[in-house]
């Protein structure tokens, strides 16, 4: 099973995290401004590190569980 986010990236861009989650674009930016998924700009382009997708996925496990 090959993995979704990158290996060779730090951050992702928000399609990326899209693909990752399986989230519509509206819910990774409720997400994004809601401090969730904390994220930064570099320039216009929004970049959500890889640390902040795993934490988001281990806290919502940890939720259901």
């Amino acid at each position: 099973m090959s993995s979704v986010l990158p290996t060779t990236h730090v951050a992702v861009m928000v399609p990326e995290a899209m693909a990752a989650l399986k989230l519509s674009r509206s819910k990774i930016y409720d997400l994004l401004r809601s401090g969730a998924l904390p994220s930064y700009t570099e320039g216009r382009a929004r970049r959500i590190p890889l640390d902040s997708l795993h934490t988001y996925m281990r806290n919502k496990l940890e939720e259901t569980a």
